[in-house]
């Protein structure tokens, strides 16, 4: 059990000086950071302007949003256009490996391949953080700094909030597994990145704007990845600017559906892909 402790912290102590000896990973986190900070940023001003004056309603193309619902919904700009980063730093974690062939080194270091996707898993769990700090850092200072210039109260003395800020540092985590699954599954570099960035960017959108206005269909894509995030973190700016504040599920639901995504991802990989020869 000491040794197999031990082989899992050898494992992981590699995979984090792997990804941190690299300028991938603070690309993508400032990445992350600039764009979550300016959405959030221009969200935060446009829809604080609405609700306190200085823009009149007439001016919005669509409903404005309650001053009380406001800084949630800023807020959770992190997750809502932030996800695809943990999820793209998961998919490079092991997609990496095939394309710079440096999993027979890894395997040679740790044999037991079990120990070393499960030192992916850990490594990940600390990106996940880590993206997680850099994003709701982004859009809860530069949000909460525009709503109180707006004499929005911003909420922070809520314990609401601070569950929120939790539970979307939880999503990013659960993003980074699902994506370590996902470049487990496809060893291919290229097919994983423009896969999860499809998914992520056209196809899951469009079938739930289509969702929208098909009745039934919502039923469906509520238990999409992107909806369960939405659903875990508790707020996102794409469903309340929709009309729809409640998905029909708790937050708890939406987590363990991101978790059985990343199960799911992963055992598949395993199955698949992770106990093949490398050649």
């Amino acid at each position: 059990m000491t040794q197999g402790r031990s082989s899992l912290a050898n494992s992981t102590r590699s995979e984090l000086t792997k990804q941190f000896t690299t300028s991938m990973w603070w690309i993508l986190g400032l990445v992350l950071f600039v764009y979550v900070a300016v959405t959030a940023g221009g969200l935060a001003g446009t829809f604080g302007a609405l609700a306190s004056g200085p823009l009149p309603p007439e001016a919005a193309n669509g409903p404005a949003l309650a001053p009380e619902i406001l800084p949630p919904v800023i807020y959770s700009i992190a997750t809502a256009v932030g996800y695809v980063f943990p999820l793209l730093i998961g998919t490079l974690l092991v997609t990496g490996e095939f394309r710079h062939k440096t999993l027979t080194p890894t395997f040679l270091a740790t044999p037991r391949r079990g120990v070393a996707l499960a030192g992916k898993v850990a490594a990940g769990v600390v990106m996940g953080a880590l993206y997680a700090a850099l994003a709701i850092v982004a859009a809860v200072g530069v949000g909460a700094a525009l709503l109180a210039a707006f004499d929005i109260d911003t909420q922070l003395g809520s314990s609401d909030t601070w569950a929120l800020i939790g539970r979307m540092a939880i999503a990013f985590i659960l993003w980074v597994l699902i994506g370590i699954g996902v470049g487990t599954l496809v060893r291919n570099q290229v097919a994983a990145v423009v896969g999860v960035l499809a998914f992520t960017q056209f196809i899951e959108p469009i079938l739930r704007t289509v969702a929208a206005f098909v009745d039934g269909l919502s039923d469906v894509t509520r238990y999409l990845p992107g909806a369960a995030s939405d659903t875990l973190v508790g707020a996102s700016i794409y469903t309340n600017l929709g009309g729809v504040t409640d998905s029909g599920l708790e937050w708890w639901v939406g987590g363990l559906l991101m978790l059985g995504y990343a199960v799911v991802f992963l055992v598949l990989g395993w199955l698949v892909s992770w106990r093949r020869d490398v050649s």
